[in-house]
């Protein structure tokens, strides 16, 4: 048997999962696959990659929670390899415990999924993450990016069309540390105490903040949210230079606002973005290194993976 998992690139609505907000991302043609087969004895679990010697906390922490959820977790025997990098922020993490769920016998909704994998995230890394990457890779649909309202877990597929491509490129490998994650975290957690929730929030309750430091972090959030909006429309409607431009102008906000980019991820989207038929190009992933993300034409030449949209995870006999 086998338990697939695809890896995920967001093409925008990056750092506003965990306030609730508007995230939409695409899950991509590269898997995590677990090859296994049920025992009697303990689960084992093995892998020929050796790029992160921690990687069995991820499905050690699933089949906790799932334990402390009540859930059956099969014992089996099983054999882990991936075609998604670790540590660029193509979400390998999420696509493991997704599949290592599926492998040990979680048979819930999407959404049930994503939320026993996110716990696990927590408990394996620390790191207070959003739900994006679990909801995307549990709930994709091929051919479709994922639209998340992050408050209700509500989603929507939304068509990519074949007359643009997205080309993912590797920059540098992450440097995000959990401290730094979760003071981003806590800044919004500060934000909401004082306006209210950052989802509802406009640019007039921002400017009431009076720290430069949490009105930029503020900031970010809420024109993120309606980017996220305004570029679902502008690629329904065949608009991708529109599309294009809000990419780039979330990619400036998280560097500018949200300062959580850097002068090699900053110079590879400006690089990207004066590529002929380049239509726009922004950080993905977590930020502080990691993968770009470039919406091209489709004769464009870009350096990269070309990724299309995938289904979500599933397992097979």
């Amino acid at each position: 048997m086998k338990a697939v998992a695809p890896g995920r690139v967001n093409l925008i609505g990056d750092h506003t999962d965990y306030t609730g907000g508007l995230v939409l991302p695409m899950a991509i043609d590269r898997h995590t696959v677990i090859e296994f087969e049920p025992v009697d004895g303990p689960t084992e679990l093995t892998s020929d990659d050796a790029s992160d010697p921690h990687w069995l906390r991820y499905p050690d922490a699933v089949a906790s929670e799932m334990n402390d959820a009540g859930v059956a977790v099969r014992n089996v025997r099983g054999h882990v390899t991936t075609t998604i990098p670790v540590g660029a922020g193509l979400s390998s993490s999420a696509a493991l415990e997704i599949a290592s769920a599926l492998a040990l016998g979680f048979n819930g909704t999407p959404a049930e999924l994503a939320q026993l994998t996110r716990r696990a995230e927590h408990r394996a890394t620390g790191v207070p993450t959003g739900i994006m990457d679990q909801l995307c890779i549990a709930s994709a649909c091929e051919g479709h990016a994922t639209l998340i309202d992050c408050r209700s877990l509500g989603v929507t597929h939304v068509p990519v069309p074949s007359d643009v491509k997205f080309v993912v490129r590797f920059v540098a490998h992450r440097t995000l540390q959990g401290s730094e994650y979760a003071d981003r975290v806590a800044q919004c957690t500060e934000i909401e105490r004082r306006i209210g929730p950052l989802r509802d929030a406009t640019l007039h309750d921002v400017e009431s903040l009076g720290d430069d430091t949490l009105l930029r972090r503020a900031r970010h959030v809420v024109t993120e949210n309606s980017r996220v909006l305004e570029f679902a429309a502008a690629l329904g409607a065949g608009d991708f230079a529109a599309a294009g431009s809000l990419m780039t102008d979330g990619h400036r906000s998280l560097s500018d606002d949200y300062a959580t980019s850097n002068a090699v991820m900053d110079a590879a989207v400006k690089e990207l973005v004066a590529t002929p038929g380049v239509l726009g190009a922004r950080m993905t992933g977590g930020g502080f290194g990691g993968c770009v993300v470039a919406m091209c034409e489709p004769d464009a030449v870009v350096d990269g993976w070309v990724v299309r949209p995938v289904g979500a995870a599933g397992t097979t006999d």
